[in-house]
């Protein structure tokens, strides 16, 4: 990957002129490139990545992995039900992958009866749809490489005998 694309990557906060100390390149080169990245969509969206259990909310975020079996269709394979389903606002992501499903989506709702609402009203019946497995995430230990700092509530105390 492109050095810039990797600092970025790493940290999107940083300006560019971090980024032209840290890659040995002009300040004008990295904003040229920065730009042109963006136009050309190899940069998507800037993001921060954030501790859900850090938050202090009534209501937290229910997260689900689900597997789906899909049929493919003809002429268009996978790619027109992975819109359809990628279109719901409830999804978060949707990857096509290899083993023994074919899409993994991740859902996003705000309690486990709304993921289960999603799936039940309209995942699981589309035509192309043949099987569902779902993984609610119960606790998040790293994500995009970053490692979450271990929350000390409701550590457990030594015990010995």
């Amino acid at each position: 990957m492109n050095e810039i694309l990797e600092v970025l990557a790493n940290d999107a906060r940083l300006s560019p002129q971090e980024i032209a100390k840290l890659t040995g390149k002009k300040v004008a080169e990295v904003e040229r490139e920065i730009k042109k990245y963006e136009k050309d969509g190899t940069i998507v969206k800037y993001k921060a990545v954030i501790n859900q259990d850090m938050i202090r909310e009534d209501k937290q975020l229910v997260r689900a992995l689900i597997e789906v079996g899909i049929t493919p269709q003809k002429d268009v394979g996978f790619d027109a039900i992975a819109e359809r389903i990628y279109s719901f606002p409830e999804v978060a992501s949707c990857y096509l992958v290899s083993g023994a499903y074919d899409l993994l989506v991740v859902v996003e709702g705000d309690s486990l009866q709304t993921v289960a609402n999603f799936i039940a009203s309209k995942l699981a019946p589309l035509e192309a749809v043949q099987r569902t497995t779902t993984h609610f995430l119960l606790k998040k230990y790293k994500e995009d490489g970053q490692v979450f700092k271990k929350n000390q509530q409701g550590k457990r105390l030594n015990i010995s005998y």
